[in-house]
């Protein structure tokens, strides 16, 4: 086990198929590791570290290509190569066989809601929303200010006659105003 190491006694070279480290321990011991690897590497862009714990290596690939196992002689030209996925179509990972399209899924729901046929309340406050949405920031303004001092009982969308006055309390015909 190598603890403790100092970065001078920790001794690294990478060539394109092989990987050579040796760490001079303090018990007169040295450890070496002498690996020939499966894939060729670059290796002006391979680095190591040396922490506390452990020493890490990293060994840049000049091409994406999977590696089944580390070591080893290319017997067989088969190799699996992948390709980065664009952004624009990240699929999410998922162990099911079946794969979805959030995106379109997203904006066929939003079609959906767009064409969705509303009756009453439902309908009514579909059209507050859209007014409000659809606004200048003086259309909102006047929007906010009537419902909050009104107490929900009056929307103006007028800003120069909501924004000069306080609205007042504006109940329906057959309803009462009661303040709690």
């Amino acid at each position: 086990m190598i603890k403790n190491a100092k970065k001078d006694e920790v001794h690294v070279h990478f060539s394109e198929k092989e990987l050579n480290a040796s760490v001079n321990l303090s018990s007169d011991e040295d450890y070496n590791l002498k690996l020939h690897l499966l894939h060729s590497i670059v290796p002006e862009q391979s680095t190591f570290r040396v922490l506390s714990t452990k020493i890490e290596i990293k060994m840049k690939k000049p091409e994406a290509v999977r590696w089944e196992k580390l070591e080893g002689h290319e017997s067989s030209p088969q190799r699996k190569q992948f390709a980065p996925v664009p952004d624009s179509t990240l699929l999410y990972p998922s162990s099911s066989h079946y794969t979805r399209n959030w995106d379109k899924l997203v904006v066929e729901i939003k079609e959906e809601e767009k064409n969705e046929k509303l009756e009453g309340d439902a309908a009514l406050n579909k059209l507050f929303q859209q007014i409000y949405s659809d606004g200048t920031d003086e259309v909102k303004r006047a929007m906010n200010k009537s419902f909050m001092e009104s107490g929900g009982t009056v929307l103006s969308t007028n800003w120069s006659d909501v924004g000069k006055r306080k609205v007042e309390v504006n109940p329906p015909d057959d309803m009462e105003w009661k303040k709690f």
